[in-house]
């Protein structure tokens, strides 16, 4: 799981982009024990932009016990998330060269979870769960 990544997409899920650091940090446990599709998931949006720093770059300010995404952290956001065209597939955005906000781009909306998937992953994580305390009880 990549930590910038992380951080960023759990704060543009925040009213106004700001989440104080409890909320912040169980937002990260929960993405962090969700499997590999979320750390592969951040892995590729990383890749896109590689000498991405959150703190030194301003995408993210600190305040008030907890921390606010600024617009220069919505826009790297954008990049990242953003479908490269077949021709800009090997270009890689320079994250320094990102000053104002990106118009938004229209992406199709995420599919959601279906009852059912979430139903069976957590079975999985219990069965996975018990087969852990059956291991270190031996």
């Amino acid at each position: 799981m990549n930590f910038q990544v992380t951080v960023l997409k759990v704060l543009v899920s925040y009213p106004g982009g700001f989440a104080v650091m409890e909320d912040i940090k169980r937002d990260m446990a929960i993405l962090a024990t969700s499997g590999r599709d979320w750390a592969e998931r951040t892995k590729r949006l990383a890749a896109r932009v590689p000498d991405l720093d959150i703190f030194s770059q301003g995408l993210i300010e600190r305040m008030n016990g907890g921390w606010r995404v600024t617009d220069k952290g919505r826009a790297v956001l954008d990049i990242m998330e953003a479908r490269p065209a077949p021709a800009q597939a090997t270009e890689r955005p320079a994250v320094s060269a990102v000053e104002e906000p990106m118009p938004a781009t229209t992406l199709p909306p995420m599919p959601a979870i279906t009852p059912v998937r979430r139903t069976r992953e957590r079975r999985r994580r219990q069965r996975e769960a018990v087969r852990r305390r059956q291991a270190n009880a031996s």
